[in-house]
């Protein structure tokens, strides 16, 4: 079992609760992004998740070695597409879309990207990606062409992560998407969590350390953080502080 995924599922074991911090390479550069992992460092974040639903310049590698020259922490890929491959990185989160219906984002990229992948050092971690509405489009549902389960239809989110837990997904992940509105309510995080074995991921419209707090308390292992701390980076510490508080 490789290090990373073991490592989820020890933190797990023991019901410690971890951070993510998300990058998208795109908006996140230069000093910028060295004076964000040196307060990721000192605010003792768990992972680095790197990716975005659309890359537009070539910054992908820069910032993954970026990462890599100024800190320890494990830098896991969030591909948004077969582009968005580097083999700097630790990791990857190889995503299948299950709560949509589109081939490509179930299986069809996939195909593309395994004979890198396998040739490649990164550690593969097959992930069941459930897309939760967050109150408004964003970039992930328009660029995936899928719908998003409701908000409030939590039988279609528990069933639909149990259906990944039984096809042999690693982790599940529930996500709000870029730029959500209103994150993923507790309930149906709680009940999602009560349903699976597998390690739970929660990002999108986590934008305070009391949201994150209740999401760990419901049941999430991982809170994934992006666009609320490129607006205030002193949400960094705080959210992580309250994470790790549990």
């Amino acid at each position: 079992m490789n290090s990373i995924y073991s490592g989820l599922l020890e933190k797990k074991a023991q019901n410690k609760k971890q951070f993510a911090v998300l990058i998208d390479p795109d908006k996140t550069g230069g000093n910028e992004l060295i004076d964000l992992i040196d307060i990721a460092v000192k605010a003792k974040t768990d992972f680095f998740f790197v990716g975005g639903s659309l890359l537009t310049n070539d910054s992908l590698d820069n910032c993954v070695q970026t990462i890599k020259k100024n800190s320890s922490i494990p830098v896991v890929l969030f591909p948004g597409n077969t582009m968005q491959i580097n083999q700097h990185a630790d990791a990857i989160l190889f995503l299948s879309l299950i709560s949509g219906r589109n081939p490509e984002m179930l299986i069809g990229k996939h195909v593309i990207a395994a004979p890198f992948l396998k040739n490649s050092p990164l550690e593969i971690v097959s992930t069941a990606y459930m897309l939760i509405e967050s109150g408004k489009p964003t970039a992930v549902s328009y660029m995936s062409n899928t719908t998003p389960i409701p908000h409030d239809k939590n039988d279609i989110a528990i069933c639909t992560a149990i259906a990944g837990e039984m096809l042999g997904f690693k982790l599940v992940f529930m996500d709000g998407g870029s730029g959500a509105e209103k994150p993923i309510c507790a309930k149906m995080i709680s009940e999602v969590s009560k349903n699976i074995s597998v390690p739970l991921i929660v990002g999108g419209g986590i934008k305070t350390p009391e949201k994150a707090l209740e999401n760990c308390q419901a049941g999430a292992d991982i809170i994934v953080v992006g666009n609320s701390i490129e607006e205030d980076r002193s949400l960094l510490e705080r959210i992580s502080h309250a994470i790790h508080s549990l």
